[in-house]
């Protein structure tokens, strides 16, 4: 009899969390493209412009470790439906603040700006959960790095778009329309997104493949999570130096990710004279290359794996180097021309992709018991940098009337995550959990299924 040949469901579910994960960074990134002609209408300065930047920030992260919660509790389909829904909702309505009188519009921005990143807070951890329930180990650093790379892509298709609709319609319309197709898609996330043993499209042999090659099959349990998280379980997390030196170097690769999601067009019209539609097919191409290396260093991970490569060299190489390369930005400093200007930034952001590893390192490292709260730990402290980052070069350029000391700023940041991965991380490995009587915990399905987190 002729062997069945397993399904590629998983590589279905991978497509969907890239197109989502697009949507997700380009509704961010519509304040950055927005931001110049925002800043002449609403009459705000650079420190101000930098504070709204940051509102998304505040509440993404305090939003990290609930929704991981809720995450674990509901299961990823339920909740992160839920979630697309609702930042795209409160999208929309950021097009609606150019008709409330100024000084309401500022704080109306604001507090949306806020409500998004709330919104968003599932987002990234149940990316993380859902590629370690779909994914074997040796595909894992491809597809953390496919979905991750979303980010460029969300810049190479969305910034020159957004950058016409500012120009020809004002800036209003661009919330308005990216808000809209987020909505949209929420409805296709429902229909087509299951766990592995739910799912009508997966046969028994992609099942069995994903199972006996390290894909945690079972880990969306409905009667999991009931208790809330766990405080005792989050601290040995916070007590074991791998994972603190990992939440650092995160944090250092998410202050060079939101300079080119909130300042960057604005350094490009503001410093480099560009016009607003010429800034958003701009940021398209170091974002193109962002997206590349983005790929390219989850591939040379996997890669490096199957040859026989241990776990920790084959993650830390591709995010040395590439952040190494990230630096290069600096350079943008002591040039004049557009293009060589555009070519250090591609450069950096080519290099930054190869080194955004982290969710590949968070699925390889995660107590398979709270994936979701690890998950959302983990982007806790990556995301601070969304706070940082935008007030800090705020006042940078106040201070200034300049980004040189900027770009200087982000390139320190990739120095120290390199610094962070060579000596604080260590080995890496999956962080086992002990009880309140130091006994470790179990990982079979029963016990996952009953274990409160």
């Amino acid at each position: 009899m002729q062997a069945v040949k397993p399904t590629r469901v998983r590589y279905l579910i991978l497509l969907l969390l890239f197109l989502v994960t697009t949507l997700n960074y380009a509704d961010r990134a519509t304040i950055s493209i927005a931001g110049s002609s925002l800043q002449k209408d609403l009459g705000i300065d650079s420190v101000m412009l930098g504070y709204i930047f940051s509102a998304f920030g505040w509440a993404y992260v305090l939003g990290q470790i609930p929704g991981g919660w809720l995450l674990d509790r509901f299961g990823s389909k339920k909740v992160y439906a839920w979630s697309i829904f609702t930042w795209s909702l409160f999208t929309v309505l950021q097009g609606f603040v150019g008709y409330m009188p100024m000084a309401s519009a500022v704080i109306a921005l604001f507090m949306l700006r806020f409500l998004v990143g709330a919104a968003e807070a599932p987002s990234f951890p149940g990316n993380a959960r859902i590629v370690a329930a779909w994914f074997p180990t040796a595909e894992r650093g491809t597809a953390s790095a496919i979905f991750n790379s979303a980010q460029y892509f969300a810049t190479v298709l969305f910034a020159p778009l957004m950058g016409w609709i500012v120009h020809a319609l004002g800036w209003e319309h661009v919330f308005v329309v990216m808000g809209v197709l987020g909505i949209v898609f929420s409805g296709f996330w429902l229909k087509y997104i299951h766990n592995p043993k739910e799912h009508p499209m997966i046969n028994a042999e992609e099942l069995d493949f994903i199972e006996r090659n390290g894909g945690l099959v079972d880990m969306e349990k409905a009667d999991g999570a009931k208790s809330g998280p766990k405080w005792g379980y989050i601290k040995q997390l916070l007590s074991t130096r791998m994972m603190l030196g990992v939440y650092l170097g995160q944090y250092c690769i998410n202050g060079i990710t939101y300079f080119f999601l909130t300042w960057f067009p604005v350094y490009l019209v503001q410093e480099r004279g560009m016009t607003i539609l010429k800034a958003g097919f701009i940021a398209s191409l170091p974002a193109i290359c962002g997206f590349i290396g983005g790929v390219l260093g989850g591939v040379i991970s996997d890669y490096l794996l199957r040859r026989g490569h241990s776990l920790t060299f084959s993650r830390k190489l591709p995010i040395v180097c590439g952040l190494l390369l990230s630096t290069t930005m600096v350079l943008c400093n002591y040039v004049q021309a557009d293009w060589m200007v555009v070519g250090f930034m591609a450069l950096a952001f080519f290099g930054k992709g190869i080194g955004a590893l982290g969710w590949a390192v968070v699925s390889d490292t995660s107590p398979k018991q709270i994936a979701g709260i690890s998950g959302g730990l983990f982007n806790t402290f990556g995301n601070l940098a969304s706070i940082t980052t935008p007030i800090v070069i705020g006042y940078i350029i106040a201070a200034t009337s300049s980004f040189k000391y900027a770009l200087v700023y982000v390139g320190a940041n990739a120095l120290l995550a390199v610094f962070s991965y060579l000596v604080i991380v260590g080995p890496i490995k999956r962080v086992v959990l002990r009880d309140e009587h130091g006994v470790e915990l179990s990982d079979t399905p029963a016990k996952l299924a009953s274990s409160p987190t």
